[in-house]
């Protein structure tokens, strides 16, 4: 029996939340945005619910991650060689002296980088 450590949906819920706290965003303003209920959505980041794909896209847009990291969190696909990525990317999310705007746009230009980069 999994603990609520192992929980793969409590590990899922809590990376979103983790995220969503990050945007400074409340579960209202998520809601909002990705037009998943606010209490779905606190089922999700309790992990009392399994969210589908067409969600966990829904939550990736609004949270500017990208969704092959929420997959991954899913467990929907394996680990990828992208784990560069996602350490960047975390790095420039939680860098405190960027506004909302300025991580936005170093993502999409990260983004824009190792997406031309891979394709070379």
């Amino acid at each position: 029996m999994a603990t609520a450590e192992d929980d793969p949906l409590r590990v899922l819920g809590g990376f979103i939340r983790t995220q969503r706290q990050m945007a400074n965003l409340s579960l209202r303003q998520l809601s909002a945005l990705t037009k998943v209920s606010n209490p779905y959505l606190s089922q999700i980041e309790r992990g009392l619910h399994e969210p589908s794909v067409r969600v966990l896209k829904s939550i990736a847009d609004a949270l500017n991650v990208s969704a092959q990291t929420l997959f991954e969190q899913a467990g929907l696909i394996g680990d990828t060689e992208n784990m560069g990525n996602q350490g960047t990317e975390f790095a420039i999310r939680a860098d405190r002296r960027l506004t909302e705007t300025q991580r936005r746009a170093m993502l999409s230009v990260y983004r824009s980088y190792v997406g031309d980069s891979m394709q070379s």
